[in-house]
């Protein structure tokens, strides 16, 4: 197998965006509230795992005070985490089964430049190996880090959400639910996961991820 397309830029969200819109009437009547779409791009490598997991199950605002503590300590690279206890991790602000999940990561020795080449499935499968790492975090990272064009976290809070207002849906979907209409939207479905955050923002005024 080998490695889609590659979201590099913001023309590339926005050409896919464009696709997105021409297929899928509710993505052209909420498209124009939102352009221009963020890039949601950060260099791959341990911190921006290391932050997808800081980000697990707490709001953005908290994600970023705890990934700044870690951040000003410098408590965000592989060798430092290493080195470092699960107690200190905790003393920033990491709950007893994040700083767990850190160490394992920082334990983990994963060949990150590989990591980039490998299919989007082959990814997923390699993360969420590692103890602490799930779907979601594993999809964040190939979807933010990676910028891979095709992966969506359907299990993402927000996303659900946000999905649920655009389609007038009566609950939000579940991410079994959510995963099947993404299907629909690939080869941009991370696309649609950055034009479903950012219409998030415009219902809610507030971010659905950091």
């Amino acid at each position: 197998m080998t490695v889609g397309r590659i979201i590099e830029t913001g023309a590339c969200v926005a050409e896919g965006a464009d696709w997105l819109a021409a297929q899928v009437p509710e993505f052209a009547r909420i498209l124009p509230l939102c352009t221009p779409l963020p890039l949601r791009r950060s260099p791959a490598g341990f911190g921006a795992l290391l932050s997808a997991i800081v980000g697990q199950q707490v709001s953005t605002a908290s994600a970023a005070a705890i990934w700044g503590r870690l951040e000003a300590a410098g408590l965000t690279t592989e060798p430092a985490v290493r080195a470092t206890t699960e107690e200190e991790l905790r003393s920033y602000g990491l709950s007893r089964p994040k700083a767990r999940y850190a160490k394992a990561l920082a334990g983990a020795d994963l060949d990150w430049e590989s990591l980039a080449h490998l299919p989007d499935n082959q990814v997923i499968a390699t993360l969420t190996a590692i103890t602490g790492i799930g779907q979601w975090t594993a999809e964040i990272y190939a979807m933010v880090a990676l910028g891979r064009a095709d992966v969506f976290a359907a299990g993402d809070l927000a996303l659900q959400e946000s999905a649920r207002i655009v389609f007038d849906l009566p609950d939000r979907p579940s991410e079994k639910t959510l995963r099947g209409m993404a299907a629909d939207w690939s080869p941009w479905a991370a696309v649609a996961a950055r034009l479903l955050w950012a219409y998030y923002r415009v219902a809610k005024q507030r971010e659905g991820i950091r």
